[in-house]
């Protein structure tokens, strides 16, 4: 296939995006179910060629930005203080499911190498960034639980990864150390939080000095790449690099980005991530023809095959219940020996977090670069593939009514001490006093009294509100529906004025960005 055609085919595929996210929206679906199930009837159509991925290529491709936009958004704080419970779930959960799958895989294939058994443990064990996000943009869940599998998501890929390479390594050597593999672990690990520190860093430093919009957003985009590639080539996790590198950004862009840049960066990386989200899904299906063609014989591959590979997914699935379950018991019990600090799940939560073990892009990506001489390698390609399936279409498209039926209840401590009302009213207040302070001349008279009665009802309007939070809601909704109309109405009134050739397209474009912005802001303000 040439370039041109290859350009082509990816124009299509996304053509095909739109349409399978509205059918998605109108069937109520998870879009990450339509883009599999899509792509995977798309890869039979004739003539279409088959589709071959690059494994490191959608590493290098997907796996940077997506994790990017994930540590971008995390709550630092809520980060640092569920650290413990997301380390449980992105190590120890990884590694507990490996062992499990491994167990499995020797029983079910005697003759499958332990250190095979390892690899395909690896590659089937942590739960998928990708996956997790576009499910969980989906629900609605308490904190806690919203950090717990955000963090896990962010982190796991980099346990995966290492594990999956120490096994390979075993396979092909025949040789394994134990005290060197977790050395090698923990210096990955130390080695890719170093140097996303250092990227973040220096984009913190670039961007107070380059002053342009374009420019910003422009070196934003490359510093998920930069701190991946870095990393990888340094020999350290590029994963890790890629989430500390978030992090720092994330947590630096509120005084490095003016409201423009925030604006436009926000709005453009909302369109990328939709964009590879979806070419992510949508390859999964598509390599769904080059798995069958590898296997040969559909149909004799599953009389023969069939059983182990769901036996191995079941046991994917059932070590993640076993591992939350188990250790969420011992949490209870620390907490009933007088460890105060100790807080468990409780069974309604536990049973959400252990059914929300998508897998995704990485499993396959990683399973799809196993050596050709890797001992039972079509098993372990179609085992990845039913895996991402089964959690996908199953645990996906059923997590919002899990999370209705166990309806786990909101951490109290969990809380920050402000809700958005009082926040807010703080904000207006310190508004407020900057205005005072430059709303009269040197002697004392008022030269800005229309800005000081417009701060002055917004900081006083919550106080002398009387009703109950819900009424509150209920009136500013109400309130800021009027200004979305007032500015339908006067972006109306522009059009008719352009298209009656009474005022330019420059005075059409100035006055319709005030709008927009205003618009927003209203939009927003509902909440």
């Amino acid at each position: 296939m040439h370039a041109a055609a290859g350009f082509e085919l990816i124009i299509a595929m996304f053509l095909v995006v739109i349409g399978l996210h509205y059918l998605a929206h109108r069937l109520s679906l998870p879009p990450a179910a339509a883009l599999i199930l899509g792509g995977g009837a798309i890869a039979f159509v004739p003539g279409l060629p088959s589709i071959a991925i690059d494994p490191e290529l959608v590493l290098v491709l997907f796996l940077p930005p997506l994790l990017m936009d994930g540590a971008w958004f995390t709550a630092i704080a809520a980060f640092r203080r569920h650290m413990a419970g997301i380390l449980s779930l992105a190590v120890g959960a990884v590694f507990f499911t490996t062992a499990v799958v491994a167990v499995v895989a020797r029983l079910l294939v005697p003759d499958l190498p332990w250190a095979a058994c390892v690899a395909l443990g690896a590659i089937l064990s942590p739960p998928d960034a990708v996956s997790a996000r576009a499910v969980l943009q989906r629900v609605r869940l308490p904190r806690r639980l919203s950090t717990l599998l955000e963090g896990e998501s962010l982190l796991n890929d980099a346990a995966g990864l290492v594990l999956f390479r120490f096994a390979v390594a075993a396979v092909l050597t025949g040789a394994f150390s134990l005290g060197t593999a977790t050395g090698s672990f923990f210096l990955l690990v130390i080695g890719g939080v170093a140097v996303g520190a250092a990227i973040g860093t220096l984009w913190v430093l670039l961007l107070r000095r380059l002053g342009d919009d374009t420019l910003m957003i422009a070196a934003t985009l490359l510093v998920c790449w930069s701190a991946y590639i870095a990393g990888e080539l340094l020999h350290v996790s590029g994963v890790i690099a890629v989430v500390t590198a978030g992090l720092t950004c994330g947590w630096h862009q509120h005084v490095v980005f003016s409201a423009s840049v925030r604006i436009r960066a926000l709005a453009f990386w909302q369109v990328l991530v939709f964009l590879l989200e979806a070419a992510v899904f949508t390859l999964i299906g598509l390599s769904l023809r080059g798995l069958l063609e590898r296997v040969g014989d559909p149909a004799a591959f599953l009389e023969r095959m069939a059983g182990p590979v769901l036996w191995i997914v079941a046991a994917v699935i059932v070590a993640r219940f076993l591992w939350i379950f188990g250790i969420d018991a011992i949490v209870a019990a620390l907490r009933r020996m007088g460890w105060r600090s100790a807080r468990p799940l409780g069974p309604r939560a536990a049973l959400v977090m252990s059914w929300a073990g998508m897998r995704g892009v990485v499993t396959l990506a990683v399973a799809l670069s196993l050596p050709e001489t890797m001992p039972a390698r079509d098993l372990m390609l179609m085992t990845a593939f039913v895996a991402i399936l089964v959690t996908v279409l199953v645990q996906g498209t059923s997590l919002g009514w899990m999370i209705r039926w166990a309806k786990p209840a909101e951490d109290e401590a969990s809380r920050p001490s402000l809700d958005l009302h009082a926040a807010e009213h703080a904000m207006f207040r310190a508004q407020l006093a900057a205005v005072e302070r430059e709303a009269h001349d040197a002697e004392g008279q008022v030269i800005h009294p229309q800005l000081l009665r417009r701060y002055r009802t917004r900081a006083t309007a919550g106080e002398n509100f009387e009703g109950t939070a819900e009424e509150r809601t209920v009136a500013i909704e109400s309130h800021f529906n009027v200004i979305i109309a007032a500015v339908q109405a006067g972006r109306a009134e522009l059009v008719r004025l352009h298209r009656a050739g009474r005022i330019d397209d420059e005075t059409l474009h100035d006055l319709e960005h005030d709008l927009d912005l205003e618009e927003l802001g209203a939009i927003a303000a509902k909440g």
